[in-house]
């Protein structure tokens, strides 16, 4: 598995000793099976233990005879999709004290030189500090943090789903992880800072819904751009499939974007009078196919079957003359069991002439977000086709 850590200047400090036999992957609570079917397509290898709602853990296989060895690298960031945090775990403490646990700690990973320190909680209902167990996990391990680089820290805010405040990792940082999983135990492992959610604790959006958004949508597109590394271009036009009340919209606009919202409903006051927008009041089905020439970016997030969101995108980006150089797609899961179909969804984005990621935000709900971008090269584009999955 290659590196996906960036490249950094500075010098990095050097792994820990004791590497940790499990990898501890958490999740949205109930994406469970659908991370480990996940698991079993890009990493068989794993042999699945532990797991209970929002974390499961996978024993790697030890050098032996007949067994493969899979040692993962510092970086290690599968393509996981419903993951939100992959680190290498050493397993729980427990006690009756943060005190007691911290030393506990100390004995399990035993010496390492610690750039920063992630705490988060499985359950944010449990009642306990994360940001205290931080300050006094520092302290016993004298980690000596680095100043953040305002430009790696967006509007960090207490998070909704965690309740943490505290400071991204920079790329390449060593990471010791604590996430809380009831009041007496602790799950404890570490990872090597590297893709844009690995910085963040949990894994797991630091920014909270600013109270002039119109809807969740802006945060969910905020994340993606984030998570997906994504730079939008000043002056280019994106068109939004059902776009009301607009969250998303506003996004697009304040990244400099002229944007069209297609939706019967009427979006919020508030991005009807921004300018560089427009809003188009019927059904994306009803717009004549050349309208769209000329669109940079595609964007869906619609409330309906996956298959019909699906066959709404294709619908336009096969048509002739219109070639958007990106869709961001939101793909709703009815019911778990449909996440089966997401391997299908993937190969019509190729089959249009786009390369697709996608991965389950911590923004969202039962949903998965696809960003494709267009392919290089003369594209093999065919005629949409009815997604499979229904």
């Amino acid at each position: 598995m290659p590196s996906t850590a960036p490249h950094v200047s500075r010098p990095l400090s050097p792994a820990p000793v004791r590497r940790g036999d499990f990898l501890l992957v958490t999740c949205q609570g109930g994406a469970e099976a659908a991370l480990c079917q996940r698991q079993q397509d890009i990493l068989p290898l794993l042999i699945k233990g532990a797991w209970r709602r929002g974390v499961v853990t996978f024993r790697l296989p030890s050098l032996g005879a007949g067994t493969p060895h899979f040692d993962p690298p510092d970086d290690f960031t599968p393509d996981l999709i419903f993951a939100r945090a992959v680190i290498r775990s050493y397993g729980q403490v427990s006690g009756a004290s943060d005190s007691e646990r911290i030393q506990k700690l100390l004995a399990l990973t035993g010496p390492a030189g610690w750039d920063n320190v992630h705490v988060w909680q499985r359950d944010h209902r449990t009642e306990v500090s994360p940001v205290a167990i931080r300050a006094a996990l520092i302290t016993a391990l004298a980690v000596r943090l680095q100043p953040a680089d305002p430009a790696l820290q967006p509007c960090v805010q207490s998070s909704l789903h965690t309740g943490i405040d505290q400071p991204m990792a920079r790329p390449g940082d060593l990471v010791l992880d604590c996430m809380i999983d009831s009041a007496d135990r602790w799950w404890v492992g570490w990872h090597r800072a590297a893709s844009p959610s690995s910085c963040w604790p949990g894994g797991i959006h630091p920014v909270s819904l600013p109270a002039d958004k119109v809807s969740r949508a802006w945060l969910k597109l905020d994340e993606a751009l984030a998570t997906f590394d994504l730079t939008l271009r000043p002056g280019t036009r994106a068109v939004e499939l059902g776009a009301a009340p607009g969250g998303a919209c506003q996004r697009l606009l304040e990244a400099g974007l002229s944007v069209v919202g297609i939706d019967p409903a009427l979006v919020d006051t508030r991005v009807a009078a921004l300018k560089n927008f427009e809003q188009w009041r019927m059904r994306a089905r009803d717009v004549r196919l050349k309208n769209f020439r000329g669109f940079d970016w595609v964007v869906a997030d619609m409330n309906i079957d996956p298959t019909s969101t699906l066959e709404s995108i294709g619908r336009i980006v096969t048509a002739s003359g219109v070639r958007p150089e990106g869709i961001i797609a939101t793909l709703k899961l009815p019911e778990w069991s449909r996440a089966d179909s997401l391997g299908a969804w993937l190969k019509l984005f190729g089959q249009w002439g786009y390369s697709p990621r996608a991965r389950q935000l911590s923004t969202g709900g039962r949903e998965v977000c696809v960003v494709a971008l267009k392919s290089a090269g003369p594209a093999g584009r065919r005629r949409a086709t009815r997604p499979p999955g229904r």
